[in-house]
């Protein structure tokens, strides 16, 4: 059976699509590159599998994606650093590979620059701080790798930020982690407090002399995990001049879903004390154990508007975009079940009186911004 959407709807899924396509879209966080370093996956094709390929950014209007270069927490010291150079090199292969259709961006203007040529432009991200291996000219050479953000913890605390799911232990940011944002600020990285816990959050705001981001969160008021971020964290956000991508993941938009993604977090405490290939080899089937299935999310793309209109009521349209967290996550909303499926996003903004101009911030206006603020250009 064919089934025939009103026209009124044909019309107002034309008009998101393109509304998608005139406007730079920006999603601050996708952890697509592990696809291909684990699974050897050709992002040019168009794949059943994931949340994301150069096929589907193109359709859903997302054309200039932050890639996350991931390490786990059980990468300590000198390993994180390795294995971050490992996905590194995996990101320069494609980027070599696929000259016609991708391009490395560090600015803001890079990023116009690249979308107008038709081509998809990559912002690159660490996604944890423990992957400077507690050295800041380790950081200052990832900068010089064409890294432009780093967030500054991940599931565990390092040596010097606390994590939001883990027990605190620094009270916030050491002073070496202050060290750490002021070398962000000055060099024109990103600031990403997603993942840190509330008091190092604080800590980053008042600390940085730029704005930050929230890569991949969203409101703790909707759905109660602590990876979320309260009312009063989004506020001081706004005043600190940031943006506040929302996380698309089934447990962060859905109390529906929470209860298993708390789930999660409780269960995942268990390091191994191992180097060189044997970690290499069981961050591989770790991997596959926590990415390799599918989750049935009760979560909707009205729950996702929801949390948009949240941070909108709390800071204002100038300070919420889109950090789904594609191929990061197992259970994405129900209509949005990957990144083709923006256009449908769009569509549900319009219908809950989102104008053009708006919607085209939260796609990307509002990151875009920021990045020039930071970077320079």
């Amino acid at each position: 059976m064919i089934l025939i959407l009103p026209a009124f709807a044909q019309d107002e899924m034309a008009r998101a699509k393109r509304i998608n396509a005139e406007a730079i879209g920006i999603d601050s966080h996708m952890d697509t590159i592990q696809r291909v370093f684990y699974g050897h996956v050709d992002l040019s094709k168009r794949s059943s599998d994931g949340h994301s390929d150069f096929p589907r950014l193109r359709e859903g209007g997302m054309h200039a994606p932050f890639f996350a270069l991931w390490v786990p927490t059980y990468y300590g010291g000198a390993e994180a650093v390795r294995k971050t150079l490992d996905l590194r090199d995996t990101m320069q292969m494609v980027l070599d590979q696929f000259k016609d259709q991708i391009e490395l961006a560090t600015t803001a203007a890079d990023i116009e620059r690249i979308v107008k040529s038709g081509k998809i432009s990559i912002f690159l991200t660490i996604e944890g701080g423990h992957q400077i291996d507690d050295d800041l000219a380790v950081l200052r050479m990832y900068y010089r790798m064409g890294i432009r953000s780093m967030t500054l913890s991940h599931f565990q605390n390092n040596n010097w930020a606390d994590s939001s799911t883990d027990k605190p232990v620094h009270n916030g940011l050491t002073d070496f982690g202050k060290n750490v944002v002021r070398e962000m600020n000055r060099l024109g990285m990103l600031v990403d407090v997603s993942h840190v816990s509330d008091k190092t959050f604080y800590d980053a705001i008042a600390v940085s002399s730029k704005p930050v981001i929230l890569s991949h969160s969203s409101c703790r008021a909707i759905s109660d995990v602590p990876r979320n971020v309260t009312d009063d964290m989004i506020r001081a956000l706004g005043k600190n001049g940031g943006v506040m991508g929302i996380n698309f993941g089934e447990g962060f938009i859905s109390p529906k879903d929470a209860e298993a993604l708390r789930k999660t977090i409780a269960s995942n405490n268990a390091a191994p004390v191992l180097t060189g290939k044997a970690l290499d080899d069981y961050a591989a089937k770790d991997y596959q154990k926590e990415l390799g299935g599918h989750y049935k999310a009760q979560a909707t793309i009205e729950d996702v508007v929801a949390h948009i209109d949240h941070v909108v009521k709390i800071a204002g349209i100038d300070h919420v975009g889109i950090g789904s967290d594609f191929d990061g996550i197992t259970g994405p909303p129900q209509g949005l079940e990957d990144v083709s499926k923006m256009p449908a996003l769009t569509a549900a903004l319009l219908k809950h009186g989102y104008s053009e101009g708006d919607i085209k911030k939260i796609l990307g206006g509002n990151y875009l911004r920021v990045i020039r603020a930071v970077t320079g250009k």
